[in-house]
C-alpha cells in the first residue's frame, strides 16, 4: 500500500512547464464532426442521464458480491472517522522547504475516505455512512483550495496560500468536483433529508470552483486555447470537467455550453498526438494521458447516446495499443523520462479500452494483469477517490475476470515520432534479452537529458537500467530540474564527452536516426553529438543499439574536433557490478537459479570504475531497492576519433 501511495502521489503530478507537443495534425475528431446543434440534439437531459444505478437499487447485484462485501467492510472501517486537517503551514511547505508530499497525503486522505462511503452507501442505501459522509463534504467545501500547493502558481498571486477570490482549475480541484458531483448523483435525496443547505452547498461551491470558472475563461493553459504546449493535464482536467457538467450543472444551456467546449479542449490534445500513439512521458503517465482521454470520450458517448464516438480513428488505437507495446515484464514498463519502471495498470480501463477499439491484445493484457495483481478478488480502489475509474471498474469486474488472460510479447515495435524501440526474444517472449532504445530530443514531457540512452533486460529482470524519477520538490520543475543528478545524462546510459553532459532544449536532438528490424534483430542507429553542447567539441557521435536473443550489442564511433580529456560511457544497473577479468564485468542475478549477464569490452582502451550510489528517495527505492551502481567506461587517453563496442551475452563465469 505505500508503494501504490507514493505512485499516486508522485507519478500523476504533472507540470505544464515539461508539455510536448509534437505539432498540429489539425484532426479536429470531436467539433470537426458533431457541431453544437447535433450536440444539443443528442446530449442526454441532467436527469435523463443515468449510467449507474440508483443508491440500493437492485442493479448493484451486478457487482460481484465479494467486491460489494470488500467495499462495505472499507467504508464500515470509516465509521466515526477523523478528517486530517490541512494547516496553512503544510501549505506553505512548499515555497519554503519545496516539500509538496506532505499536503498532498492529507487531501488525497480526505478524498480516498469519502470515495468509499459514498461507493458503500449507494451500494445498501441503508444511511448507515451517511453522517460521516456529510462530515466529509462538509470539510471538503470548507477549504481555500481544491488543488495542492505546487499548482498555486496559477493564480495571479502565485505561490503560497491560495487565492480565494481567484479560483483557479488544477487537475486536484478537478478531481474534487467529480467526486462531489458523483456524490450528488448517489446521495443527493439522502443529503437534503439531513439538510438542504449542504446539497446546496455542494452546488454552489462546484459552480464558483470549476463549472463558471472553466466556462468563462479560456486562459486556463491545460485547455489548449492559448497556443504553447499541452499535456497529459488536459484530459485528465477535462474527463473530470465533464463528469462535473454532465451530474451538476443545472442550467441546460451551460451545461450544453460546457460540453461542447471541452470537446473543442480534448480535441487540441488530440491533434497534437504523433500518429504512432507514442507517449514520450512513458507508460506511467499514459493512465493519465491515453487512458483520460479514453475517460472523457467514454463520457461522451455515454451521454449521447453513442453519437459522439470516435474510436474508430486510427490515432485513438495506437494510442490505446502503446500501453502493451512499452510493457517488459512482470510489473516492468519502459521508463523513459519522469516515468517509473515498475507500474501497477488499471486492468478495468485497459479492458475497456481495448474493446472500444476492438483490441484483443489489449483486453487479453487487461486480464492477465488483473489475474497477475489478483485485480477484482475485493475491494477495487479508485485513486484518490477518482470515481470515473472506479465506477465502472465495478460493474466491468466479471467480465474481465472472465475473459482469457494472456501476458503481451511484442518480438519487436518501433514508434517513429518518439523514437523508442523494443525488441525481445525467445522461446517464450520473455527469454532472453530484451532491449528499449530512444533517440528523441531533450525538451519531451518530463524530460530527462537522455538522448541516445537505452536499457536491458534478461529473462525479465534489469540488467541496465533508467533509474527514472525520484519524489517531486519544488526543484522538479523549475530552471533546477537539471541539478538533480537522476535528470542528468550522466546517469542515464550514455557518454560523457570531453567531460560534458548533454544539455536541455529542444534543440539538443539525436540526428540521423533510423531503425531495422527482423525475426532476429533488430538494430537502432543515431547521431547522439547533437544532444551535447559545442563546447564538447564532438563532430559525431554513431551510437549503434543492436539486439539479438542471445546478446545485445553497443557500439559508439566517435569523432572529436578537439579532445580535451578522455571521454566516459556510463552504464546505470541495479545489480552489483564485479570486474571478473580485464574488459569483462559480470553482473549477476538477484533471483537464484537465473544466469549471470557479462559485459564485455576493450580493456586496452577502457579503464573500468565502479560506483555504489545509494539511494534514500522513497520513490526510487520502490523501484531498485537501496542501492544502484554506475559504471563508467572510462577512455585511458583523449582521442580524436575511436569505436567502442560493449556487448552483453548471459551464461556462467
Amino acid at each position: 500500500m505505500r508503494v501504490l501511495i507514493l505512485v499516486l502521489l508522485h507519478l500523476f503530478v504533472l507540470s505544464p512547464a515539461r508539455a510536448q507537443a509534437f505539432g498540429d495534425y489539425h484532426r479536429d475528431y470531436l467539433t470537426g464532426s458533431y457541431t453544437i446543434d447535433d450536440l444539443r440534439r443528442d446530449l442526454a437531459p441532467r436527469d435523463a442521464w443515468r449510467p449507474y444505478p440508483a443508491a440500493g437499487d437492485a442493479g448493484w447485484d451486478a457487482v460481484p458480491e465479494p467486491i460489494r462485501r470488500a467495499h462495505r467492510a472499507e467504508a464500515e472501517a470509516l465509521l466515526g472517522t477523523d478528517w486530517p486537517a490541512l494547516p496553512a503551514t503544510v501549505i506553505l511547505e512548499y515555497v519554503r522547504t519545496g516539500n509538496r508530499s506532505h499536503y498532498q497525503a492529507l487531501s488525497y486522505q480526505r478524498r480516498t475516505q469519502l470515495a468509499k462511503l459514498v461507493v458503500a452507501e449507494a451500494m445498501e442505501n441503508r444511511g448507515r455512512f451517511i453522517d460521516d459522509i456529510v462530515n466529509g463534504i462538509w470539510a471538503i467545501c470548507e477549504e481555500s483550495y481544491w488543488g495542492v500547493p505546487a499548482h498555486l502558481s496559477m493564480q495571479e498571486a502565485g505561490s503560497g496560500l491560495p487565492d480565494v477570490n481567484e479560483p483557479t482549475v488544477d487537475l486536484f480541484a478537478a478531481e474534487t468536483a467529480h467526486l462531489l458531483a458523483w456524490t450528488l448523483y448517489f446521495l443527493e435525496d439522502r443529503l437534503a433529508e439531513v439538510s438542504p443547505v449542504l446539497v446546496e452547498r455542494i452546488y454552489t461551491e462546484l459552480d464558483r470552483r470549476i463549472l463558471t470558472p472553466n466556462l468563462e475563461r479560456d486562459d486556463f493553459w491545460w485547455m489548449g486555447f492559448s497556443g504553447g504546449l499541452i499535456n497529459n493535464w488536459n484530459p485528465w482536467v477535462n474527463s473530470n470537467w465533464l463528469a462535473t457538467v454532465l451530474l451538476a450543472e443545472r442550467d441546460p444551456e451551460r451545461r450544453l455550453q460546457a460540453v461542447y467546449k471541452i470537446m473543442r479542449s480534448l480535441d487540441r490534445f488530440i491533434n497534437i498526438y504523433p500518429e504512432d500513439g507514442g507517449c514520450d512521458e512513458g507508460p506511467s503517465y499514459w493512465g493519465r494521458a491515453a487512458a483520460s482521454m479514453f475517460d472523457t470520450l467514454d463520457l461522451l458517448d455515454s451521454a449521447t447516446s453513442g453519437a459522439v464516438a470516435v474510436y474508430d480513428k486510427p490515432v485513438i488505437g495506437e494510442m490505446g495499443r502503446y500501453i502493451y507495446r512499452s510493457y517488459i515484464a512482470g510489473e516492468y514498463f519502459i521508463n523513459f523520462a519522469d516515468a517509473g519502471a515498475k507500474i501497477t495498470v488499471d486492468p478495468a480501463v485497459v479492458y475497456r479500452y481495448g474493446a472500444r477499439i476492438g483490441d484483443e491484445v489489449m483486453m487479453r493484457f487487461a486480464a492477465f494483469m488483473a489475474q497477475r495483481n489478483g485485480w477484482g478478488q475485493g475491494y477495487i480502489p479508485g485513486a484518490f477517490g477518482h470515481m470515473n475509474r472506479q465506477l465502472p471498474a465495478l460493474f466491468v469486474a466479471e467480465e474481465v475476470l472472465a475473459h482469457t488472460p494472456q501476458e503481451p510479447q511484442l518480438r519487436q515495435f518501433w514508434l517513429s515520432d518518439i523514437q523508442v524501440m523494443g525488441a525481445r526474444g525467445g522461446a517464450n517472449g520473455r527469454a532472453g534479452f530484451y532491449v528499449a532504445a530512444k533517440g528523441g530530443h531533450n525538451d519531451e514531457s518530463h524530460n530527462h537529458n537522455d538522448v541516445g540512452n537505452f536499457i536491458v533486460y534478461h529473462n525479465g529482470s534489469p540488467v541496465l537500467i533508467d533509474i527514472g524519477a525520484g519524489e517531486y520538490t519544488a526543484a522538479t520543475f523549475s530552471k533546477d530540474r537539471y541539478t538533480i543528478w537522476n535528470m542528468q545524462s550522466a546517469y542515464h546510459n550514455v557518454p560523457t564527452i570531453n567531460g560534458l553532459m548533454q544539455r536541455e532544449g529542444r534543440s539538443f536532438e539525436a540526428k540521423e536516426v533510423s531503425f531495422k528490424g527482423s525475426g532476429s534483430r533488430a538494430t537502432l542507429t543515431m547521431d547522439l553529438a547533437g544532444a551535447y553542447p559545442d563546447e564538447a567539441h564532438v563532430r559525431s557521435w554513431k551510437r549503434t543499439v543492436e539486439w539479438r536473443s542471445a546478446q545485445v550489442t553497443v557500439r559508439d564511433s566517435y569523432a572529436m574536433s578537439r579532445a580535451l580529456v578522455p571521454n566516459e560511457l556510463n552504464l546505470m544497473t541495479p545489480r552489483e557490478p564485479r570486474v571478473v577479468a580485464p574488459g569483462r564485468i559480470e553482473l549477476p542475478s538477484p533471483e537464484a537459479g537465473q544466469p549471470s549477464v557479462f559485459a564485455t569490452y576493450n580493456a586496452r582502451a577502457l579503464d573500468a570504475d565502479i560506483q555504489p550510489i545509494p539511494l534514500d528517495d522513497p520513490r526510487l527505492q520502490a523501484g531498485w531497492g537501496p542501492r544502484v551502481y554506475r559504471i563508467v567506461l572510462r577512455d585511458k587517453m583523449t582521442r580524436l576519433e575511436w569505436t567502442h563496442t560493449l556487448q552483453l551475452t548471459a551464461g556462467s563465469r
